[in-house]
């Protein structure tokens, strides 16, 4: 049962539930067995949480879309009280730091009847596109060991990738759902701003840089997920504009005849790698084959806008605020001796820019959200999974690092600046058979577009019977 189990997407799993072909707890101690198969050659999986999630499947569960289905929290972000809450920092782990409370997100994740049986690896704070933290190690890409799975959500990344549970909790402050989900295969979906609460501790994290959700198999999964999650909770600063009807309804909808932007190239970076571009061609070719019309706009305009200096100043003062708070919390300054070389350096630059450069940096990139919103189009972008230790830090300028993780982020910061949805989709394979993610970006509070196009490619271009080489069966 378990090989069967590895393969089907979380909303068949809670099929099994509902009709009373598996229960929560054998669907919960086969996802442990696999955790524990797979895990020790990917290092996804940090915190164990398996008692707590038998417990919680041998009880009353919530009836919600996903009940019974085995779920991971990535180790920044959503976090259930009293549970590990390290954030990928050696100074949180030496303290056995705890989360204070719930999050409302993770509320809503029990809500949906959910097991949670751990916590996903993560690079400190979140800061690199890369998963390796000096505090847990790397996790690996479950399509190739010497690969990077992503960042920050890598380690949710693997573990779904990998088959060890169905879908998992990421989030994403400049590519970090949309990353992994590039690298590992996955279907990765960046809501517009403000669509899932971040509180209660939380209004929102770099004047709404970040937005969180999860990595799924499948595109009806994301759907599901993020119907059963979004909307604003109390005291939140602002909301995402309503659905019109609910997100399921629109996996299998017909999106009609659309207008849709193609774009290779960066705002940042002047070449894409060649297989980056066959891919958007593919993908682009998929999407006429549909019946969508696919052009390619001139987007010089967008090159005049700065987009680097106002990401580098808005996630230099994140690090420094989370820094100050670590240090009301530890009883005590942090130093650089606390911290990997590159959150000090960010956090050395966001004390050294003042506020107004600050509000400087978020008014121009609310000047770049409304160009886009006037092209009023999706966009393609596509990214390939780099080797591990492309973001070695310890060099004479750790901000080297934080320099070349644009290269990764510079298809996808942008749209956490302008805080339009953007999914992932797995439609493109490497020489080498590695995944190459396409994403498509849609107006801001579209994910209804969004969802009704990946579920159209998802038949056109079906990724579903595709393993990795680290699979648990």
């Amino acid at each position: 049962m378990n090989d069967e189990l590895s393969r089907l997407d979380a909303t068949a799993q809670a099929e099994l539930v509902r009709t009373g072909q598996a229960s929560p707890v054998e669907l919960a101690e086969a996802a442990i067995a696999r955790v524990e198969a797979v895990n020790p050659q990917l290092n996804a999986v940090i915190h164990e949480l398996f008692e707590e999630g038998l417990d919680a499947a041998r009880g009353e569960l919530p009836d919600g879309p996903f009940k019974g289905v085995p779920f991971l929290l990535k180790d920044l972000g959503a976090a259930f009280a009293g549970q590990p809450l390290h954030m990928g920092m050696s100074y949180l782990k030496e303290r056995d730091f705890r989360a204070p409370v719930d999050t409302f997100l993770a509320q809503r994740f029990r809500a949906a009847g959910l097991v949670t049986i751990g916590k996903t690896n993560t690079p400190e704070l979140g800061i690199l596109p890369t998963t390796e933290p000096r505090a847990y190690g790397p996790t690996r890409n479950p399509w190739d060991a010497e690969r990077s799975a992503g960042g920050s959500s890598g380690g949710s990344a693997a573990a779904v990738a990998s088959g060890m549970v169905p879908i998992a909790h990421a989030n994403d402050g400049g590519g970090s759902i949309r990353i992994p989900a590039s690298n590992c295969g996955l279907v990765g979906l960046k809501p517009s701003r403000q669509r899932t609460s971040e509180g209660p501790l939380v209004g929102d994290i770099m004047s709404g840089l970040t937005c969180e959700l999860a990595l799924a198999r499948s595109v009806r999964d994301v759907a599901a997920i993020l119907e059963a999650v979004h909307g604003p909770a109390p005291g939140d600063p602002y909301v995402a504009p309503p659905p019109a009807r609910p997100y399921t309804e629109e996996v299998g909808a017909d999106p009609g005849k659309l207008r849709i932007a193609l774009s290779i190239e960066t705002l940042i970076e002047p070449d894409a790698a060649p297989e980056v571009v066959a891919g958007v061609r593919a993908g682009a070719e998929a999407l006429e084959a549909l019946g969508h019309a696919v052009e390619e706009p001139d987007m010089g305009a967008f090159a005049s806008l700065p987009v680097v200096e106002p990401f580098l100043t808005r996630w230099a003062a994140g690090q420094a605020q989370v820094l100050d708070q670590l240090s009301l919390i530890g009883g005590a300054p942090l130093t650089a001796d606390d911290v990997e070389p590159l959150t000090w350096a960010l956090a050395e630059i966001g004390r050294e820019r003042n506020a107004g450069e600050y509000l400087a940096a978020v008014g121009q990139h609310q000047a770049l959200g409304r160009m886009f919103a006037g092209l009023h189009e999706s966009g393609f972008d596509l990214l390939l999974p780099p080797p591990l230790g492309s973001f070695e830090d310890s060099g004479a300028d750790p901000m080297d690092a934080f320099h070349r993780a644009f290269i990764d982020g510079c298809f996808t910061a942008a749209f956490n600046a302008t805080g339009q949805p953007a999914i992932s989709l797995p439609l493109h394979w490497s020489e080498a058979g590695l995944p190459i993610g396409v994403q498509l970006v849609a107006p801001l509070g579209r994910e209804d577009l969004l969802l009704r196009v990946a579920a159209q490619l998802e038949q056109a271009v079906p990724w579903a019977d595709r393993r990795p080489a680290a699979f648990a069966a």
